[in-house]
């Protein structure tokens, strides 16, 4: 276990994300059933080396993912060594994301999830929103400082994509916690330097979709991040993939590895939608990986012009 940050929270270096259990199969391409999702929460529940499940309010149609944890708890609340981390969202249908909207979605929240508060509450995809918007008088940060102190919710984290704006949420001193995705992984190094000073300042840090979105667990998958990229970003995996094979292990291993590796992650955010994914990405995560190729998959990374933020 490690400790996130400075919130005191102890977490498992894995970290189970719960969109695909919402059942999204335009994004992920196939459907799941609440029967396999709630099999998969309890999965999860019963393994002995993750603690941490992370969902939001806006998985899945009208709180799909978090519906499914909540069936999976049965009302008893969380196991005592589990935290849980959930995000408010905008609402669906008009795109309100007032500081009005945050309440409510943290309510939505608590009765899907049958709980009373939460550990961790994410502002999540702030980009979807100004920094100004957000940050004014009624927004949305200033709501989620008022559910913390009222207890509602125990430490506050920042969940996005753009690495310039999470370091903007995370100045303004009230995040404890910073989640990305798609951008600390072997193919983008995006998000490295935010996570390093992140890490000096005693803030959490969460490294969400190792994978890029299945380039890097699922050969036939030709999009990184869940679009279209520069064909030089699949050309790299292939050839990470070729040097991973050559080294007698799955390429998946070694991208989940990098992040569990780095010494300034305190958790990564891996999705699965299925009691059988739960084994298999601790297996992974155990799996030997010999020096040489790390080495050697430092030098097939795409260049910086052609990560989700440029360089």
């Amino acid at each position: 276990m490690k400790t996130l940050g400075n919130t005191g929270l102890q977490v498992s270096a894995l970290c189970v994300g719960t969109s695909p259990l919402a059942s999204m199969p335009g994004l992920y391409g196939y459907p799941v059933s609440e029967e396999r999702a709630v099999a998969t929460v309890t999965a999860v529940l019963a393994n002995n080396k993750i603690n941490f499940i992370d969902t939001s309010n806006g998985y899945g149609e009208d709180g799909s993912a978090e519906r499914r944890i909540g069936l999976a708890l049965g009302g008893r609340g969380l196991p005592a060594n589990v935290v849980l981390a959930t995000k408010v969202d905008p609402d669906p249908r008009t795109g309100d994301f007032s500081g009005a909207r945050v309440r409510a979605s943290l309510e939505e929240s608590l009765s899907r999830l049958g709980l009373d508060r939460i550990q961790l509450l994410h502002l999540h995809d702030p980009e979807r929103i100004s920094f100004a918007s957000a940050t004014a008088p009624g927004g949305p940060v200033e709501a989620l400082a008022e559910l913390k102190r009222e207890g509602l919710a125990e430490h506050l984290g920042v969940a996005g994509g753009p690495v310039g704006l999470m370091r903007q949420y995370l100045d303004t001193g009230i995040f404890e916690v910073v989640l990305t995705h798609n951008r600390y992984t072997l193919l983008d190094r995006s998000a490295a330097e935010l996570f390093r000073d992140a890490h000096d300042r005693g803030i959490g840090v969460l490294n969400a979709a190792p994978y890029g979105g299945g380039m890097l667990a699922n050969q036939t998958q030709q999009k990184y991040a869940y679009g279209a990229r520069d064909e030089r970003i699949a050309a790299a995996a292939r050839e990470m993939r070729a040097a991973a094979a050559r080294n007698g292990v799955p390429l998946a291993a070694a991208a989940l590895q990098f992040s569990l590796r780095a010494p300034f992650v305190d958790a990564t955010v891996v999705g699965v939608s299925s009691p059988s994914r739960v084994a298999e990405t601790v297996a992974l995560a155990e799996t030997p990986i010999p020096d040489p190729l790390w080495a050697e998959l430092d030098c097939l990374v795409p260049p910086s012009s052609l990560w989700l933020d440029p360089r």
